[in-house]
């Protein structure tokens, strides 16, 4: 899979490719990222991307040119199986999603920055809204990374134990049941004796009720 990012704070992106998951995933040649900074695709001699909305609403508007003019170039080079746009009001990104996108081959991302981008934008480049949560944030690079992370970790070989991401939470609109490691017995605080028993019958269906429990106490509006 290959995830083009674009963005006006490259710097921003950097630690996180970097390290982890995605970082294993590039190692293993099952992904890779590319960073395209939007001031080197502007006609302004001071490389600005922004201006002030018509109508003379507060704040500042990403213009359309250099986004075009990044995701043209892009396209001529390959198909890109979606040009996704991080937004506060697209679609919530939910397990079922990341599950969708990480069957994709080539992905754009664009991280929104100031108080939005230029309408057309949307509304002739854009194939996909992915918002992470009902909130603003200062710019859509931490959104890109939470897409990015949440479809790469999926593709086979990423992890290494790829059962382990079939048994994540949502994956079957189920919060996860509760986990346990050694020491079986600390301070008094002792792991359940089903987990201990061996009994792998037993084990699942203790773990699909309490999946079951947890998920109607907290998030009751997944059984729905």
């Amino acid at each position: 899979m290959r995830i083009d990012i674009l963005t006006v704070l490259p710097e921003m992106l950097e630690s996180p490719l970097g390290c982890s998951i995605l970082k294993r995933a590039q190692t293993k040649g099952l992904a890779e990222f590319h960073v395209h900074n939007l001031r080197d695709y502007t006609t302004n001699k001071h490389r600005k991307v922004d201006d002030y909305p018509f109508g003379g609403e507060a704040g500042m508007v990403m213009q359309v040119e250099p986004v075009d003019r990044c995701i043209a170039a892009l396209k001529a080079e390959r198909h890109y199986d979606e040009v996704i746009f991080t937004s506060p009001d697209g679609e919530m990104l939910t397990q079922p999603m990341a599950n969708t996108l990480s069957l994709l081959e080539n992905v754009i991302i664009l991280c929104g920055h100031y108080k939005g981008v230029d309408w057309r934008i949307r509304e002739h480049l854009i194939t996909k809204e992915i918002s992470i949560g009902d909130y603003v944030l200062t710019g859509g690079e931490i959104p890109a990374i939470v897409i990015a992370d949440a479809m790469v970790r999926l593709i086979p070989g990423v992890l290494g134990d790829e059962q382990s991401a079939l048994s994540d939470s949502f994956q079957d609109n189920l919060l996860a049941p509760p986990v346990y490691t050694r020491p079986a017995d600390y301070n008094g605080w002792k792991v359940p004796d089903i987990l201990l028993s061996g009994h792998e019958a037993k084990i699942a269906e203790w773990r699909q009720e309490m999946a079951l429990e947890r998920t109607q106490r907290l998030r009751p509006d997944l059984l729905k």
